[in-house]
């Protein structure tokens, strides 16, 4: 099972480091490399399909980008992650069990759109980003005006961002950037995804990360918002 892959090898990040290595599935370029990325607008060629692109951005142990890819079995799921002895959880399961539609980049996120090419992503999943609270800190919230310009440029039109966190102060940062937005529209949004009675997509419940786990046993609420790319 997935959580028996992440009780594997422990804290010993120099064997998962070696690992990665040695996954198909993994890509580690380094910060110079990723500015002129030799994937970008070919990832079809890797997957050897011309599938849809789902990314989970901040991917960490990689729940989304597993359960994406086999919940959506006729896509190709990308998890993005600075971490590389975090995502070796989610590439280490992939491996073993054969699942060809998922791929993991260690990247940081602001070079998201020199590693994907112009409207070759469909999704983006952002799975409880840090909420970055200090206001000096604003810059490195994900979906702050800089990254949705980013999103903007590697997403298809029609394209779509799905936002996770318990944070209300990000979920109302979120919602204020983008009604103000010209590039993007508010399709779906609930402060208590828990106890919505309806959903746009079951994924939005029946997957969670460590984390959020976490979140839920202590009695916060999940925020989650769907958000589509209009021009």
């Amino acid at each position: 099972t997935i959580h028996n892959t992440f009780l594997i090898m422990g804290k010993d990040k120099h064997k998962r480091f070696a690992d990665n290595n040695t996954m198909q599935n993994v890509f580690e370029p380094t910060y110079e490399e990723s500015l002129n990325f030799s994937m970008k607008g070919q990832w079809a060629s890797h997957f050897k399909t011309n599938h849809p692109i789902i990314l989970a951005l901040g991917c960490g142990r990689g729940e989304y980008t597993l359960a994406l890819s086999q919940t959506i079995p006729d896509t190709s799921v990308v998890g993005v992650d600075i971490k590389g002895a975090r995502l070796w959880y989610g590439a280490r399961h992939a491996t073993d069990n054969n699942y060809t539609n998922v791929a993991f980049l260690r990247s940081r996120i602001e070079n998201i759109d020199h590693c994907f090419g112009e409207n070759e992503v469909s999704e983006i999943w952002l799975p409880f980003p840090d909420p970055h609270m200090k206001i000096q800190r604003t810059k490195h919230r994900l979906v702050n005006p800089l990254f949705l310009k980013k999103y903007s440029h590697i997403l298809k039109l029609n394209g779509l961002i799905h936002l996770k966190t318990d944070n209300d102060m990000l979920y109302g940062y979120t919602m204020g950037i983008v009604e103000l937005h010209p590039n993007y529209r508010i399709v779906y949004a609930n402060h208590d995804i828990y106890k919505a009675t309806q959903t746009p997509n079951s994924i939005c419940t029946s997957v969670q990360t460590i984390y959020e786990k976490k979140f839920v046993a202590e009695g916060k609420t999940i925020k989650y918002a769907l958000i589509e790319k209009i021009g």
